[in-house]
C-alpha cells in the first residue's frame, strides 16, 4: 500500500525509480541537478513508497583543514548512527565500501544513497574507481539493492561516472532533476491557490523559479510582495543567502571567473563571442568550458533552436540566463546586498522599487520559456513531432534593406513556426497586435511553412484583442498554473 506523505511532484521520475525493482538484479543509479531541487528528497520519497530500507550517507562539503580522513571519519560516523553499532573510521574508500556492504546483507529491500558524492570524493583522485569496484565486486551482488549516486556538482556526477568509460553497461538510470512544472508549482499554494489572485503565484515563481526548497518557504497566508521582501530584502533571508553557498556547491572549477561570464547574461542571452568581448578576453577554451559548467549545473540554457528560414541550426547560439533566482538575484538583490543586511533597506512596496515591472516582465517571460511544454496542448500540438522551441533573434541588415525582430519563444515543426509573445502588464491593449503583426513580417520561412501566432500574458486583456482574431491562441497564465 502506498503511504502518504506531502511530497509533491516528480511522478514520472518516481515511476522509472520503481520500476527498477522489476529487475532481478541490482541497479546502479545516478542523480543529478542544482542545489534544492529535491535531489535527496526524492529519493528518500522513492524508499518510502518502495517499503525500503534507506540508508542515507553524506559528504561534508570541504573546507579548509579537512581531508581525505574528515571524509572518511564522517561516513563512518553515519553508519553508526543508522545501524546503531560503533563502527571503525575506515583506511580508505574501497574498505569503507566493503564495510557498506557487510551492512545490506541480509536486509532485503534497501537504498542506498551516497549524497554530495564530490564531496565524499573531493580528497581522493581514485574514489570513483572504488566505487566502480565495490560495485562491481559487492554491491550489485545484492538481488535486492539499489545504489544512489547523488550531488549538486552535475560536472563530477558527468566527468567521473557518466562519462567515466570504466561504469558503460553498468548504470540502470540516470535521472536528473529540473524545476517543477508549472501546475505542480501551484499546489505549493493548496486550497488558496484557486481563490487567490493569479498574479501572486506568477510574481512568487517569477522570482524562485520551479525549485521545491525555496516554494516550501512560501507562506500562502501572506502576499506576494509580502513573501518576496521576507525571502530576498530582509537579513539572512532564504534568497538573500543562499545564491553564493548555491553557486559555490555546484560550481567548483574557476568559480570567480565562471561567475563574472554568468553575470555577463543578466541582462539578456549573450553569444560566446560577446562574453568574451564584455569580459576583454580571448574567445576559446576559457569562456567556453565556464559557459558549458553553467549548462551543466542547469542555470544557463543554450537557446540552440533553429533556423526558420533553413532549418538549420542557428549559426550563432546564445546562452540564456535560465534559473530564475539566479537571475532575479544578481539584478535585485546582489547590488543591495550590503544595506539589506545592515537592516537599512526600506521600501514602501516592490512597486516602487526602480524597474520593478521591466524586470518581472522578464523573469515571467524566462519562466514560460522554461515551461513551454505547458503551452504545447494550448497550442494544439500535443501530437506533432516539434524540431525547435527557443528564443530567435534575427539580425538586421541595413546594406540589405532586411528588419530584425527579437521573437521570445519560436516554436517550430515542419509545418508551423509559432510566434509566441509573452506579456506580463497590468494593461494589454491592441498595440499587442501591431507588435507581433512587425515579427510576422520579418520572420522568413521555408516553403510550406504556416506562421502561427500565440499571446501568454499575465494582466488585464482588453477585449479588443481577443475580439480582433488575430492570435490563433490566447492563453492566461493562470491556465498554465492549472487553475482555470
Amino acid at each position: 500500500m502506498k503511504k502518504q506523505t506531502d511530497f509533491i511532484g516528480r511522478e514520472r521520475e518516481l515511476e522509472s525509480l520503481l520500476g527498477l525493482w522489476g529487475k532481478k538484479v541490482s541497479s546502479l543509479v545516478t542523480c543529478r541537478g542544482r542545489r534544492r531541487i529535491g535531489k535527496s528528497r526524492l529519493i528518500a520519497e522513492f524508499a518510502l513508497r518502495s517499503g525500503a530500507r534507506f540508508i542515507h550517507l553524506e559528504g561534508v562539503k570541504p573546507q579548509p583543514g579537512f581531508s581525505n580522513e574528515t571524509e572518511l571519519r564522517e561516513f563512518a560516523r553515519q553508519l553508526s548512527v543508522q545501524f546503531g553499532t560503533t563502527v571503525k573510521t575506515p583506511e580508505n574508500w574501497l574498505e569503507a565500501f566493503v564495510l557498506l556492504d557487510r551492512f545490506l546483507r541480509g536486509r532485503g529491500k534497501v537504498v542506498v544513497l551516497l549524497d554530495e558524492v564530490s564531496w565524499f570524493g573531493h580528497y581522493d583522485t581514485l574514489f570513483s574507481s572504488d566505487i566502480k569496484i565495490a560495485w562491481d565486486n559487492y554491491w550489485k551482488k545484492h538481488d535486492r539493492a539499489i545504489v544512489v549516486i547523488c550531488g549538486s556538482v552535475s560536472s563530477w556526477i558527468k566527468e567521473n561516472i557518466i562519462d567515466n568509460g570504466a561504469f558503460y553497461g553498468r548504470r540502470s538510470l540516470d535521472v536528473v532533476l529540473r524545476e517543477l512544472p508549472l501546475d505542480q508549482c501551484a499546489q505549493f499554494w493548496g486550497r488558496r491557490a484557486k481563490r487567490i489572485d493569479p498574479r501572486e503565484i506568477v510574481d512568487v515563481l517569477s522570482v524562485t523559479g520551479g525549485v521545491p526548497r525555496y516554494l516550501e518557504e512560501v507562506n500562502p497566508a501572506l502576499s506576494a510582495a509580502e513573501n518576496i521582501k521576507r525571502l530576498c530584502f530582509t537579513p539572512n533571508g532564504l534568497l538573500r543567502v543562499d545564491f553564493d553557498e548555491m553557486f559555490n556547491d555546484v560550481i567548483t572549477n574557476q568559480p570567480t571567473f565562471t561567475g563574472k561570464v554568468l553575470r555577463c547574461l543578466v541582462d539578456g542571452p549573450q553569444s560566446t563571442l560577446a562574453i568574451a568581448r564584455k569580459l576583454n578576453v580571448e574567445k576559446g577554451g576559457r569562456v567556453s568550458s565556464a559557459v558549458g559548467r553553467l549548462v551543466e549545473a542547469g542555470i544557463v540554457s543554450p537557446d540552440s533552436g533553429k533556423n526558420p528560414e533553413t532549418g538549420a541550426a542557428v549559426k550563432e547560439r546564445r546562452f540564456r540566463l535560465k534559473d530564475n533566482y539566479a537571475r532575479f538575484y544578481l539584478k535585485y538583490v546582489e547590488p543591495v546586498k550590503a544595506t539589506i543586511d545592515d537592516g537599512r533597506y526600506e521600501f514602501l512596496s516592490l512597486e516602487t522599487l526602480e524597474g520593478w515591472d521591466v524586470v518581472m516582465g522578464l523573469q515571467f517571460e524566462n519562466l514560460v520559456v522554461n515551461n513551454y511544454g505547458a503551452l504545447i496542448p494550448h497550442l494544439h500540438l500535443n501530437n506533432v513531432l516539434l524540431t525547435s522551441a527557443a528564443p530567435y533573434r534575427k539580425t538586421a541588415v541595413p546594406s540589405l534593406r532586411q528588419r530584425g525582430c527579437q521573437i521570445d519563444l519560436l516554436i517550430q515543426s515542419r509545418r508551423t513556426s509559432y510566434i509566441v509573445e509573452i506579456k506580463r502588464m497590468a494593461e494589454i491593449g491592441r498595440s499587442i497586435i501591431e507588435e507581433v503583426d512587425a515579427k510576422v513580417r520579418c520572420l522568413k520561412t521555408r516553403p510550406n511553412v504556416s506562421i502561427r501566432t500565440a499571446l501568454v500574458y499575465d494582466g488585464h486583456l482588453a477585449p479588443i484583442v481577443e475580439a480582433d482574431g488575430y492570435f490563433d491562441a490566447i492563453v492566461p497564465f493562470k491556465d498554465l498554473l492549472g487553475l482555470n
